[in-house]
């Protein structure tokens, strides 16, 4: 399958183009950036052809692989599926409501396969972790804390200024919280935001289960505080996702080889636009709480 990269930021660079470039069922046309500079340089890397017209690079391939800020991405990844192009998104896939409805339902009409790349949901050792905990079942509650710090020195996405607005942890980390909790506890119902230091937010969320999960999310915790926790207890004891480092770009690869088969197969992928515009949902209403709680 032919795929066009969109974006040019740490992200492209590190993860898209990189898994890209190593799936086998797939073939990097090319890159389209809003910087001509930075388009040619990521171009060269990659050994592809750099696009200075969006409208082109679609012309030219029959997926496309998105690495921009959710805003951007909402409406080029509309433009991409209303042409009829499969779609391989970031979270969130969009920031309001209305832009993720209408994606998924563009998706929808045009019969295209989609994926959102959750990141876990992408690695091996979180996939069978996954895949034991539903095995299980009996599961009555679980919990995520994501306390990032985004000011550190190795951090390479410092300097992107979407995730520095208001409740950029909600909108950046949230989407991986409730992703975990929903494959851990099953669909979710409804969410309930507070807002604490800075980003800081703590939601508590509801399953249609009867289970209840928590999320801890922020991106400016100091460096010495920042971690990561998520666990799901029940009849079976108490369970923790795994730790460790696993490369983000094999798992884009597989992300890639799983848009591939749902184009081919016809089938949706569990974690599709119409998944990803219900996350959006539930961030929409734990931001409009947070708001109306100032």
């Amino acid at each position: 399958m032919r795929f066009g990269l969109v974006g040019t930021g740490p992200w492209a660079k590190l993860t898209h183009g990189p898994g890209l470039r190593a799936a086998a069922d797939a073939e990097l046309i090319g890159v389209w950036g809003r910087d001509a500079g930075k388009t040619a340089a990521i171009a060269a890397d990659l050994e592809v052809q750099p696009y200075g017209d969006y409208a082109e690079l679609l012309e030219s391939v029959d997926a496309v692989a998105f690495a921009v800020p959710p805003k951007v991405q909402a409406s080029m990844a509309l433009e991409a599926a209303a042409v009829g192009k499969h779609l391989l998104l970031d979270k969130p896939v969009a920031t309001s409501v209305d832009d993720a409805r209408a994606l998924a339902d563009e998706a929808a009409d045009e019969g295209i396969a989609s994926v959102v790349f959750f990141t876990h949901r992408f690695e091996p050792p979180s996939r069978k972790f996954f895949a034991e905990v539903q095995a299980k079942g009996g599961w009555k509650g679980g919990w995520t804390r994501m306390l990032a710090a985004l000011d550190a020195p190795d951090n390479p996405f410092t300097d992107s200024p979407w995730r520095r607005e208001e409740h950029g942890a909600l909108w950046d980390i949230g989407p991986h919280a409730l992703s975990n909790l929903t494959v851990m506890l099953g669909p979710i119902t409804d969410v309930t935001a507070v807002g604490g230091e800075g980003d800081l937010v703590h939601l508590v969320v509801r399953h249609e289960s009867g289970a209840t999960s928590t999320a801890s999310l922020s991106l400016f915790a100091p460096p010495e505080g920042s971690s990561f926790e998520t666990g799901i207890w029940g009849e079976s004891g108490t369970a923790f996702l795994p730790d460790g480092y696993w490369p983000p770009e094999e798992s884009f690869q597989l992300a890639v080889h799983e848009l591939v088969a749902a184009a081919e197969s016809g089938e949706s992928h569990p974690v599709d636009v119409a998944f990803g515009a219900r996350v959006v949902e539930l961030l929409a209403s734990a931001e409009e709480q947070l708001n109306a709680a100032r």
